[in-house]
């Protein structure tokens, strides 16, 4: 702001004198030094010092509260703000004292430690399986990369992208790691947080989301500067006025080869979303239908067998999996704008000019780290109706810090107008671009709020529906899910006509990191929703007193809104960044006029258009799969328990063993599956340009992304809305007429087992296939921008074309 906002006034001071001063003897050089291009009061200095300084504070940021949540010791102890201290009702019908200090405590503090400790061994033992395979993929994939490149074009070429694409993945599975050792870290210190009161437990939960959307975003921008900072030394022509920016060792050709960083997160997010995705709904499906469904137990009951699974897959899921598709979506978006920057030849002579992108980011980490002290220090939650509210205004705080630091780099950073893709641009309209991404990605998010969160009419109509059972209330979510999808779209649509007016493509791009602007917030507030989740599963199974599982609940119920604000945000950002990797795959192979009506281009656009049908029926189907092998193996346990005990008549309790059986279960349906799905999106963009050639890669790409978008939000937020319509009815908030008197219906109601059907069938439909689609749009995009030089040209056509013209 202080290198931007002089020059912005200055700017427009200068303007103004143009406009309307007419004297003879004005300087033109004065006013040529304010409208060309070529630019020099901004030093090159100014960009590592803002990119390095604000992504190691961010990281400084997040190791504070780091320690703060290690601070809190893990043992519960009685608590005087109970709204009944004296007597609690356990699971065996005997009550106990609350108070006491005896055994009743140690019991709980015993369980506490098994039963974090369970969670925590079980989401590192799935990740490093899941990382062996990704190490695998990496080392193959990235020879694929250096082979191809380096024999098509150059071996410059081959090495730089395929040593960004193995950076790229390396930074995605950290960022993963990450996320997933604080959230299992905090979970139970929510729990015992929330003893002492609600607004404990929310600030707990918060600040530990807070290190994973800070070190995340810190990390991201940190690692990509540095591979920036490397190849502008190895590349000896970059940056160069007399050289050639198209030359193996050019600005252009190095900005293609970090675009293999943004390769290297999405192939991780692919393979941590659809895992994670199918690892924890797996889970979940199966301990809901053996054990809400056939027992009748609550949810995360300590005798059912796949609750622990059901644990470890919020964190590996829900943490690790959104977390590397969230990196992928900022990485992918600041390289496609790398790559359009470089087109420019206004821009690719000057180091200032290309790191706008990244100086985009920065400024979105610094209000975002503003914004934090709104929870945690200046409105903190004080009773259960802040809780909502305070997550809201986490976005909009946000949004409006963001938006003067979006003008301030513009003017700092970008000439008054410079030329890309034969239109003129102004600095100006750079920061239209990005200011209407922002805002469209908060509206995005409170229209998701408004459909997902039983505080509305959506939501509320959708239970009850379940007073006429399960099939209406499933015809009810559907519908929602498919109106929810209306205003988001045309949210996307503004902002992709606006961008592309101003800006051409490099527009569309601003717009996407715009959205990724306030990453950090939308990371906090999502990762807080299954760290809340998993304190009220160990509050449960723990036996702490019922009044603790009731705030974990209150802040869990928010914890769902705002997942379903994040994943309606990631969608949004998707769109975008898919969008804008395709224009940079446009401009790199030379379309720019592609006419829909011919016959390869309209056959990629349905083809393209099936792909998401495609991609969602393999991990639904792989869901339904691992599910059924969970709910064999929770009645095998239940069965063969009820036989022992008849015989020893004392109850036996689930075991480690027990446990682990269905942990592994989990596990080796979710690696062994996620391979069908991956594969499709990797290779669909490459079969297509090699044999059938680049405009139908184009329409399938499209078609793709107009499909897709639409369905990740619909299946996001039909699983979102049945979700919390079973936690309203749960919480016994749902009133039907009988006999003429309005009636309370709650928990072992049939209109909750309906809703527990329908929060059962939805998800996967929120959590693996619905917001698996981002990666598809984003991935199959990114894949075809690395390799887009080494398709055979537009004019002779793919091979199989070639083929069939000879």
């Amino acid at each position: 702001l202080t290198l931007g906002f002089p020059r912005w006034f200055g700017r427009a001071g200068f303007d103004l004198l143009e406009s309307t001063m007419d004297q003879p003897n004005l300087s033109p050089v004065f006013l040529q030094s304010t409208s060309s291009a070529s630019f020099d009061d901004t030093p090159n200095y100014a960009v590592e010092l803002i990119v390095f300084g604000t992504s190691i504070l961010g990281l400084l940021f997040a190791l504070y509260y780091t320690f703060q949540t290690a601070a809190i010791e893990v043992k519960f102890s009685p608590s005087q703000s109970s709204p009944d201290n004296k007597k609690e009702i356990g699971s065996d019908g005997a009550s106990r004292e609350l108070l006491s200090e005896g055994k009743e405590t140690e019991t709980i503090n015993e369980k506490l430690e098994i039963i974090s400790g369970l969670i925590s061994d079980g989401a590192n033992s799935f990740l490093f399986r899941e990382y062996l395979y990704m190490v695998i993929f990496m080392v193959v994939f990235g020879l694929i990369v250096l082979v191809v490149l380096g024999g098509v074009r150059n071996w410059t070429t081959g090495i730089g992208t395929a040593v960004a694409f193995w950076v790229g993945c390396i930074t995605s599975i950290a960022s993963g790691f990450i996320g997933m050792r604080i959230a299992v870290f905090a979970n139970s210190r929510t729990a015992v947080r929330a003893n002492h009161s609600i607004g404990a437990g929310f600030t707990t939960a918060f600040k530990a989301g807070s290190v994973m959307g800070f070190a995340l975003v810190s990390l991201g921008i940190l690692v990509l500067m540095i591979l920036i900072e490397v190849y502008k030394k190895l590349f000896r022509n970059a940056f160069n006025e007399e050289g050639d920016p198209a030359s193996e060792t050019g600005t252009v050709t190095m900005y293609e080869c970090i675009a293999g960083y943004g390769l290297g997160g999405s192939s991780i997010a692919m393979f941590g979303r659809v895992g994670g995705g199918i690892y924890t709904k797996a889970a979940d499906v199966g301990a809901d239908l053996a054990g809400k469904i056939d027992e009748g137990w609550d949810e995360d009951d300590p005798r059912n067998p796949a609750v622990i699974a059901d644990n470890v897959g919020d964190n590996v899921g829900d943490i690790a999996g959104m977390g590397a598709d969230l990196f992928g979506s900022f990485a992918e978006a600041t390289c496609a704008a790398l790559v359009l920057c470089a087109q420019s030849k206004d821009l690719n002579h000057h180091y200032t000019s290309m790191a706008f992108p990244l100086l985009l980011s920065c400024g979105g980490l610094v209000a975002c780290m503003l914004t934090s002290f709104v929870a945690t220090h200046i409105s903190p939650v004080r009773d259960e109706k802040d809780v909502e509210p305070v997550l809201k205004i986490q976005l909009l705080v946000s949004t409006i810090l963001c938006t003067p630091i979006v003008f301030g780099l513009a003017a700092g950073f970008l000439p008054l107008n410079f030329e890309i893709a034969d239109k003129t641009v102004h600095w100006y309209s750079a920061a239209i671009c990005v200011t209407i991404g922002l805002w469209s990605g908060l509206i995005i998010g409170f229209v998701t709020e408004y459909y997902t969160s039983f505080s509305y009419g959506p939501t509320q109509r959708v239970a009850r529906a379940c007073e006429t059972g399960a099939a209406t209330n499933i015809i009810h979510g559907l519908a929602l899910g498919y109106k929810s999808a209306i205003i988001p779209i045309v949210c996307i649509s503004i902002t992709i006509f606006i961008g592309y007016t101003l800006a051409r493509m490099f527009g569309i791009a601003c717009g996407a990191l715009g959205i990724l602007m306030t990453l950090a917030t939308g990371l906090t507030i999502d990762a807080y929703g299954p760290i809340t989740d998993n304190a009220g599963g160990i509050a449960e199974m723990t036996e702490m007193p019922s009044y603790v599982r009731d705030r974990t609940d209150t802040l869990d119920a928010a914890g769902n809104t705002t997942a379903a604000i994040g994943k309606g945000f990631a969608i949004g950002s998707a769109a975008l960044v898919s969008l804008a990797l395709f224009g940079a795959f446009a401009d790199t192979v030379g379309i720019t006029d592609l006419p829909l009506i011919g016959a390869w281009q309209f056959a990629g656009l349905v083809i393209g258009a099936m792909i998401p049908y495609w991609f969602f029926a393999m991990t639904m189907e792989s869901v339904g799969m691992a599910a059924n092998q969970m709910v064999l193996e929770v009645r095998r346990q239940v069965q063969a328990k009820r036989a022992a005990q008849e015989d020893s008549k004392e109850e036996i309790p689930t075991s480690r063993e027990d446990y682990a059986r269905c942990i592994a279960i989990a596990t080796d349906a979710s690696l062994k599956e996620m391979i069908a799905p991956g594969a499709l999106v990797l290779l669909t963009p490459l079969v297509v340009g090699f044999l059938f050639g680049v405009k139908m890669l184009a329409g399938v790409l499209l078609g793709a992304l107009a499909s897709g978008v639409s369905m990740a939000v619909s299946a996001s937020n039909t699983g979102g809305a049945w979700d919390n319509a079973k936690k309203y009815i749960g919480k016994g908030l749902l009133e039907i007429e009988v006999d003429g008197e309005m009636v309370k219906r709650g928990k072992g109601t049939d209109e909750h087992m309906a809703a527990i059907i329908g929060d059962t069938v939805g998800d996967p439909l929120k959590d693996t296939s619905g917001p698996a689609l981002n990666i598809v749009m984003k991935l199959m995009a990114i894949v075809s921008l690395v390799f887009a030089r080494s398709f055979p040209s537009q004019d002779k056509g793919g091979y199989l074309e070639q083929l069939v013209n000879a």
